[in-house]
């Protein structure tokens, strides 16, 4: 673009990936180790930024069988959209299913170091 030419950005509306991968616990140390002795604080934080509950609610969530697995489906389902991440109720349920600790990690690692990710208090 020649100089003091005004030029419009281009938004990509194009799906794209996790930022961490499922097993990409440890990239972030701390949330690793809140989601590992509380993993109820990390699933309401996540919950709040997926616009699904506030972080009490979801915090008190889960603890409730069921409830919370159709919940947690439902937030990381929500982040998916959120950031245009790809993915399926499936292999959200897999991920939940198999690593679920793991799969608490990276929402919030998605949720904290993803653009305009900054919560509203």
């Amino acid at each position: 673009v020649p100089p003091g030419r005004w030029h419009k950005a281009v938004v990509s509306t194009q799906s794209t990936g996790w930022n961490h991968g499922l097993f990409g616990c440890c990239d972030d140390f701390g949330t690793c180790i809140i989601s590992w002795f509380v993993p109820c604080v990390t699933f309401g934080q996540n919950a709040e930024a997926a616009g699904v509950s506030s972080c009490i609610m979801g915090a008190i969530i889960f603890f409730v069988p069921l409830l919370n697995l159709f919940c947690w489906v439902k937030i990381r389902g929500a982040i998916r959209e959120k950031y245009s991440i790809e993915g399926s109720l499936i292999n959200d349920l897999f991920a939940i299913c198999c690593c679920g600790l793991c799969a608490i990690v990276q929402e919030a690692q998605q949720c904290k170091n993803s653009p305009g990710a900054a919560m509203a208090r």
